[in-house]
């Protein structure tokens, strides 16, 4: 049986020229996209109500609406807010090419157009934005203490909890560094060794962080949640022994650890006002009145053989 066809990605072309709509149509048919046709920005926008298209070609000169405010009015709406916008013009002044870009456009190709050129750059725009969407993805479901990595270790992107959490669990402003020399080498070995998807980090000789390998998330980009490595056993400790919530274990292991409200917000990814409101439930629970007492107890806990 045959596998199915995969969906193609589809391009919004908007142009008042049937001459430009016809060249542009066939020419990106046959590099294998669904084109969708407008010829006016207002039909642009009967359409994005319809249908989500992957990126969307936009005349800049046309009649009653002109394509700056047709790319205003199309980012003004949530669906396609990031579905990226390649302006086309003849107009080559740079006050132009600034008003397109400042209208939400994110590339700038001038007539006649040159067809391997618009290729490359819908190319372009497309890997860009599917690498965005599946960051902002990742973030939605996985939480905040994440990093992207490349095939070879190197940093992609990471979220400030997360560089917050390997510096405080490493004692060190420089933690990433360490983290990417691990990563480089599990994603070295990971086929060859048929590893898992869990990388176990140690500071002064003692576990200090976990991190889960989520997947792929675009060529070249892997994805890495990270968790304090001693949180798993303490969080459970404290939770068990002081009836806690799962937030609020965390709050007091690093009230134990020594941390300031301010820096566990931040490790947290919480507000200064949510990690108080924490507190005031932990100091309930535990039956103290302030945080030295709080930590005590939870120190107490922890180190008992």
């Amino acid at each position: 049986m045959a596998e199915p066809a995969l969906p193609r990605d589809i391009v919004l072309l908007v142009d008042d020229s049937p001459e430009a709509l016809g060249f542009l149509t066939d020419a990106l048919e046959q590099s294998g996209f669904s084109v969708l046709i407008a010829t006016s920005g207002t039909a642009a926008l009967g359409i994005i109500e319809r249908i989500t298209p992957d990126l969307i070609l936009l005349d800049a000169v046309m009649p009653a609406m002109d394509g700056f405010e047709t790319c205003r009015r199309l980012k003004a709406n949530a669906t396609v807010a990031q579905v990226p916008v390649v302006f086309m013009t003849g107009l080559t002044e740079t006050e132009h090419v600034v008003h397109a870009l400042e209208s939400g456009g994110v590339d700038y190709l001038t007539k006649p157009i040159n067809i391997d050129e618009l290729r490359a750059r819908i190319r372009v725009h497309l890997r860009n934005a599917r690498s965005a969407q599946s960051a902002r993805v990742a973030l939605d479901a996985a939480g905040r203490h994440l990093l992207a990595v490349k095939g070879d270790g190197a940093i992609q992107w990471s979220t400030p909890q997360a560089t917050r959490l390997v510096n405080a669990a490493m004692g060190s402003d420089d933690g990433m560094e360490i983290v990417v020399r691990h990563i480089a080498g599990w994603m070295r070995d990971r086929t060859t060794a048929g590893r898992d998807g869990i990388i176990s980090i140690t500071h002064a000789g003692q576990p200090a962080l976990q991190l889960a390998f989520l997947g792929s998330i675009g060529p070249d980009e892997y994805l890495f949640r990270l968790t304090a490595a001693s949180q798993r056993s303490d969080d459970e400790m404290l939770r068990q022994r002081f009836a806690l919530t799962q937030r609020e274990s965390e709050v007091l292991l690093w009230i134990a650890k020594g941390k300031a409200n301010r820096d566990i917000g931040e490790i947290l990814g919480l507000s200064a006002r949510t990690v108080n409101k924490h507190l005031e439930q932990i100091y309930v629970k535990l039956g103290v009145e302030n945080r030295a007492s709080a930590a005590v107890k939870a120190t107490h806990v922890l180190h008992e053989i």
